[in-house]
């Protein structure tokens, strides 16, 4: 068990609700996990009433405590071996296979995984608990794949091997290298825990998989939809477009949050641009600048709605059965089942894809020859190419985030010889959504890269403040483009460049 000095940072597991922001800043800021009494408490008495529960009733049958899993649930098993079920559960359950979960989303794993047995519901024992905080203070972290759960009955397999060190079996990331548990083990002289009843199914049983891709897609998204009207701003003067559509008037007879949100931001961005305030404008622009509040409304809109799900799941026990020791009740349910989250990462996906389709349409605009600009961006074009294939590139990843957007929830399989016979997918929507959410990044660099050129076009009339300022601190990592030379490596370099700043190095909020 880690001490705790006084003056570490620390977060103390407990009954408060975690938002997906406190949640996401703890991981950052490397907090350490404590658990609070209550939940000490809570773990322990739950724990104590299974003990007696099963003690005291040996003609009941509750599943997976003293029964087989899935179809195997009337299977009754001697008490003998009761323990052993535990352990065959875990392993027999660690068939993970294609890439290696990102050590980040591992972390988010056992953080949200710790919530949840912590809420006292699941018959854990506090020693198991207090090893998966261990685990996660001291950055071991399971080795884990990202393929093999239905999203439903839990995320089976990825939470099997996140529980397996546990037990001294299968592998964890720990001082820059993969090493065997076993090996973990013995470097902290920490003995493997003696499962016990139920642990295993607690362990395993859980939606905890899907929801660390939801913790950092979130995040993510949020910030890139930040950066999304920021470059959009760029692009707006970059093209010489009509700010009449971004009045407050047009929006407040149309009040969608997020339009309303989009519309104020945009207004902000290009407040004392030079280049807004123009004379000769186009009565209208095409809809990719002109229905920007609208657009990228929607998908915040999208993004708040799908938040909230993934942050009600983050407070929430998903496993079963279920232990309610004040109610002396053990009660079988379904709370493992995805769906919740399934139809959030297929939402957020195409609120996301939209974000990037809109994006890829403002830059092909600003290669078209029109409104001042030179064709593709470039002096002497015909003999450069200029910014041609940079959106031949946006416009491949648009595509592909159009076929990921096929929604996962809405396939099942049946698994289990029929008794697990509808499942979420939602392990395959989380996946797919975080590939949509890179795919976004390298679809706004891209755009970032051409407003830019665009600007630069336009000297030496300025844009807005932030703006300019933005623009100023890109070019110390992308120069303007005089001729044609490899892009690839300036679309690397404005994707570390959207990663690396803070947007309030430009806005003054």
């Amino acid at each position: 068990m880690i001490e705790v000095e006084a003056n570490r940072k620390v977060h103390e597991i407990s009954s408060r609700l975690f938002s997906l922001d406190s949640l996401s800043e703890v991981v950052k800021s490397n907090k350490k996990l404590v658990l609070s009494k209550e939940a000490t408490d809570k773990i322990q008495e739950c724990r104590a009433y299974l003990d007696k529960k099963i003690y005291e009733d040996e003609e009941a049958l509750f599943y997976g405590i003293n029964t087989g899993f899935g179809y195997l649930q009337h299977v009754r098993i001697d008490r003998k071996e009761i323990q052993q079920l535990q352990y065959n559960l875990l392993q027999s359950h660690a068939c993970g296979v294609g890439e290696k979960v990102p050590k980040h989303l591992v972390k988010i794993m056992l953080l949200t995984k710790i919530q949840s047995l912590a809420q006292g519901h699941s018959g854990v024992q506090l020693e198991t608990v207090q090893r998966l905080i261990d685990f996660y203070n001291n950055d071991v972290l399971p080795v884990v794949y990202n393929q093999g759960s239905l999203g439903a009955s839990g995320d089976l397999s990825p939470l099997s091997h996140l529980s397996l060190p546990l037990v001294g079996l299968g592998e964890v990331y720990h001082g820059g290298k993969v090493k065997s548990s076993q090996e973990m083990l013995d470097h902290f002289n920490w003995e493997p825990i003696a499962l016990r009843s139920k642990e295993g199914l607690s362990l395993i049983n859980g939606t905890q998989f899907m929801l660390s891709y939801g913790v950092h897609i979130v995040n993510q998204a949020q910030y890139l939809f930040e950066w999304a009207d920021l470059i959009a701003a760029a692009s707006l003067d970059g093209f010489n477009c009509n700010v009449q559509p971004f009045n407050h008037l047009i929006h407040a007879i149309r009040p969608h949050q997020g339009q309303l949100d989009t519309a104020a931001a945009i207004r902000k961005l290009l407040e004392g641009s030079e280049i807004a305030q123009y004379k000769a404008k186009q009565v209208q622009d095409p809809y990719s600048f002109r229905c920007i509040p609208q657009v990228h409304g929607a998908s915040k809109d999208t993004l708040g709605f799908v938040k909230n799900t993934f942050e009600q799941e983050a407070n929430a026990v998903t496993d079963n059965p279920n232990i309610f020791p004040e109610a002396d009740q053990i009660l079988s349910g379904g709370n493992f089942h995805g769906q919740p989250l399934a139809l959030g990462f297929d939402y957020l996906s195409i609120a996301m894809a939209e974000i990037g389709s809109i994006s890829e349409r403002r830059t092909y605009q600003l290669l078209s020859g029109q409104r001042g600009l030179p064709l593709f961006l470039v002096n002497d074009p015909g003999l450069q190419s200029g910014l041609m294939i940079p959106q031949y590139t946006a416009a491949s990843v648009v595509s592909e985030n159009k076929q990921l957007c096929t929604p996962s929830s809405v396939d099942s399989i049946v698994s289990s010889n029929g008794q697990e016979d509808h499942v979420s997918m939602g392990a395959n929507g989380a996946t797919k959504c975080l590939r949509v959410l890179n795919n976004l990044e390298k679809i706004l660099a891209i755009e970032l890269l051409t407003a830019a050129q665009a600007l630069d076009f336009r000297r030496p009339s300025k844009s807005s403040r932030p703006v300019e300022k933005m623009i100023a601190e890109y070019r110390k990592e992308v120069s303007f483009n005089t001729q044609d030379r490899v892009l690839a490596k300036d679309i690397e370099c404005t994707i570390q460049f959207i990663r690396k700043r803070q947007l309030s190095d430009f806005i003054n909020h």
